[in-house]
Order: structure tokens, then sequence, then C-alpha cells
């Protein structure tokens, strides 16, 4: 079974404070794009094993892939060690990003087993919904709201289609680290489309660059997306798209070409695997 897994952007992102629970109060809304990682499951009579083709990528039970995959064999009442699956993920989401790769495989992965294990919907949410504030946006794509801890998940119509150029920097960033930056800055409320982005530039100037860059070379919205390090832009020609993109290579940098997908394409696609 082949099963994908498609990235995110966070189109806006406001850090709304901190919850008595130790995480942030956000409200963001998301955007699926058509990059996606790969799901490769096959059934065997084995102990479960996972594996990746991205040596940074863990390979043990810290992957939500075999977290998901323990939460599901669990759910659909089976006894013993985890087993009789393997899994194989090319990754082309890269890690530390934003772009949301880890919650997104571990969506696929529980819509997967899911289906071969006959887990309900309901449990596959909440497994979902326990394993990352990011995961419940994925069951369902397309350009959504998110609250709380970005885990209540609102439908929105979906915006006109757009190309997309992400510049991913060197250097990558977690999610801890953005979220600590910004409570140790505090930064006020501005017109910017992310309430981290100032907080992240601060310590990596290169992100503010990035962007205006981005928007230099013609596109209607840049942005650091998610807690980073990678920015976007969103153009409404490929040809403008695929220039901007050109120019960052000339640099020295890596860029990735791409597009928005709606709610009714990711969700079809979602059904083809």
């Amino acid at each position: 079974m082949l099963v994908r897994a498609f990235a995110k952007i966070n189109l806006s992102l406001r850090v709304l404070g901190t919850r008595s629970d130790g995480y942030h109060e956000l409200r963001t809304v998301f955007q699926s794009i058509a990059l996606h990682d790969t799901l490769t499951i096959t059934r065997t009579r084995d102990r479960f094993a996972f594996s990746c083709d991205d040596p940074a990528c863990p390979a043990d039970r810290e992957n939500l892939v075999w977290r998901a995959a323990h939460e599901m064999w669990i759910a659909s009442n089976r006894r013993g060690a985890l087993r009789g699956v393997s899994v194989h993920l090319a990754k082309r989401i890269p890690l530390q990003a934003g772009l949301g790769g880890g919650s997104s495989d571990a969506a696929a992965a529980i819509r997967a087993f899911g289906q071969m294990w006959t887990v309900p919907i309901a449990d596959q949410r909440r497994i979902g919904a326990a394993l990352g504030a990011d995961v419940p946006y994925f069951f369902d794509g397309g350009t959504a709201l998110g609250v709380g801890r970005g885990d209540r998940i609102e439908r929105l119509a979906d915006r006109k289609p757009s190309w997309v150029v992400l510049v991913l920097p060197a250097f990558g960033i977690s999610t801890q680290q953005a979220f600590a930056w910004w409570d140790l800055d505090r930064p006020t409320p501005s017109k910017r489309a992310n309430d981290l982005e100032p907080s992240v530039a601060r310590r990596h100037p290169e992100i503010a660059k990035l962007v205006r860059r981005l928007k230099t070379a013609g596109a209607a919205d840049a942005a650091m997306t998610g807690s980073g390090s990678t920015v976007f832009g969103l153009f409404s020609r490929q040809k403008t798209a695929l220039d901007a993109a050109s120019g960052f290579f000339r640099t020295g940098h890596r860029a990735i070409v791409t597009r928005t997908i709606g709610r009714r394409s990711y969700l079809r696609q979602l059904a083809a695997n």
C-alpha cells in the first residue's frame, strides 16, 4: 500500500499567549501543498519495522509513524507485540522546516492502519490529536483554521490556487526553539503573517532577507511558515514562480516549486492510495 503525506504551509499564524497547560494559544490558517512524502506499507509475518531514506529522520520508537502504528494496534484490540507490517518512508518534506512533515506522516499512517485494521474514524482522529497538535489538520487538508493549540480545526473555503516557492535555509528550527524564543521576546503584534517570524529572524537574519527577496521576485505574499525555517512565496503564474526559484538556485539556496491543493483534490488523492 502506498500512502501520500502532503505538506502544509501556514498562511498566517497568530500567537495569542501561553495556556495554563504550557502550550501556546494559536490562531492559524493552514494550506495544503502538493509536496509530499510517501509511505510504503507492506504486510509481513514479522515484528513491526520502520525505515526511512533520509538518515536525519529518526527510525526508532520516537518517530511519529512508529508511535501511530503502536496506538492503532492497541485501538484495533490486537494483542501482543506490534507485528504484521513494515513501513518505509520516502522523505521529501524537509525536517524542522515548518512544513508539517512529521504530523502529516503520522496522519497518513493512521489512515492506512485504520483501513487495514478496521479502526473507526473517531478513534483515528483521537489518536492523531494525542500525537501532535498539527495532526488533526491532515485528515482534511485544504484551507482551514486551527485554534487552541492549532488542533481544533474549522474548514474554510479553499483559497484561489497558487504556485508556491519554498526556500529552505541550511539550518532547521525545532518547534520548541521557536516558541521559546517567542516567550523570551514577547514581540509586539504586527501585520506580519507569522508572529513567530520576528523572534526567529532575530536569531537567523537570513529569514527576513529571504522573505524580502520573494516579495521582490513577485510573490503576492511571503512569510516564514510555522516555526520555520522554510519561507514561502505565493505566485499566480508558474513561470514567475520558476523564475523566482531560479534566482535562489543561482545564489546557492535550496528552493522547491510546488502548488497549493484544495480540499476536494486533497481528499481525492488520499482516497486513491
